[in-house]
């Protein structure tokens, strides 16, 4: 077994003892997971894709659509990729606690939407946009005392915070990578998110079909559910395979072509698959004590975050456009 497996194996076990639907209740009602992020980091599950993990940016995100599969109600993935940021710009040293990934405009003083910025000791600032001139961008690396929180929530219920600075706070950084390229990665951690969700939706209508008796008989046993359960996983199968081909592309020039198509493609089926989910559970479904709900919103919220499908399905819309009618089929076989 290789490395990676490895890894998945202990994140695994440790994503299914220490997160549960009362750690997802009592998120959602403002406490913090502060026991489940301490075994993170004792694990070393916030330092993925950092050169002393041994593991690689790909690997955090296959790790992070693991967690999404139990719809960890923590910064887990803005973290790890606030702490790549900052180790390629030479500059992870003394970051302890919880910490989180946002964006403002220049001289802005504000980021928006930035997930649980209410509960990190640390908060990374990286910019909307790219600089004109070219040179490297500035990041702002925030302590909690540096900066007020206004708290917020998505339709998740997961915390998407106001971070409201002075101009000077924090310790900037210079950094090479261009917000382009930082909405890029935000992107596919949402993909890989959707992707890890979208499964075990999946897995939770099969699971509640076979139970579920009705006229004598498993609901699994009638022809209609049966054939909204294989276009559910008809969708899940599809979205699994965009999220992947959007890692295997990480890296390479025909990257973002693969997460536009990644974000547009695994976004439809998150609308899809909830409906479905919520068709084949019934009632059940929609009530608060079933956990259902807690992927299902994820999906609703994660597919407008960074881009929703029409964002992206512009952006490769663009593309195809740039090169050109005769080149159209080349470029599909290329990508």
């Amino acid at each position: 077994m290789d490395t990676l497996n490895l890894i998945l194996d202990s994140a695994e076990r440790i994503f299914a003892d220490h997160c549960n639907k009362e750690t997802l209740d009592a998120s959602e009602a403002g406490t913090f997971a502060t026991a489940l992020w301490q075994v993170l980091a004792d694990n070393g599950l916030t330092l993925l894709g950092l050169s002393e993990s041994g593991t690689t940016a790909a690997d955090a995100y296959r790790v992070l659509r693991l967690a999404a599969t139990h719809a960890l109600p923590v910064p887990l993935g803005e973290c790890v990729l606030a702490r790549q940021l900052l180790e390629g710009a030479g500059s992870v040293e003394g970051l302890d606690g919880v910490g989180t990934l946002g964006r403002a405009a220049a001289g802005q003083g504000m980021a928006r939407d930035v997930p649980w910025a209410r509960d990190c000791d640390w908060i990374l600032i990286a910019p909307l946009e790219d600089r004109s001139d070219g040179d490297s961008q500035t990041l702002t690396l925030l302590t909690a005392q540096e900066c007020t929180v206004q708290h917020g929530i998505n339709l998740a219920g997961e915390a998407r915070d106001v971070v409201v600075f002075e101009a000077g706070a924090g310790r900037t950084v210079q950094c090479s990578t261009s917000p382009t390229e930082i909405l890029e990665q935000l992107a596919l951690l949402r993909v890989v998110q959707m992707a890890g969700c979208l499964a075990r939706t999946l897995e939770l209508s099969i699971e509640y079909a076979q139970d579920r008796v009705q006229f004598g008989r498993p609901i699994s046993k009638f022809q209609a559910i049966q054939h909204q359960l294989a276009v559910l996983a008809g969708e899940v199968a599809a979205a699994t395979r965009a999220a992947d081909g959007a890692l295997e592309r990480l890296g390479d020039p025909r990257f973002q072509v693969q997460l536009a198509v990644a974000k547009a493609r695994v976004g439809e089926a998150a609308g899809v698959a909830a409906e479905i989910a919520h068709q084949v559970h019934g009632a059940m479904g929609f009530t608060h004590e079933h956990q259902l709900h807690h992927y299902t919103r994820r999906l609703w919220a994660w597919r407008d975050e960074f881009g929703n499908e029409a964002h992206w399905q512009r952006q490769l819309g663009r593309r195809l456009a740039a090169v050109g009618a005769d080149q159209v089929w080349d470029f599909i076989t290329r990508h």
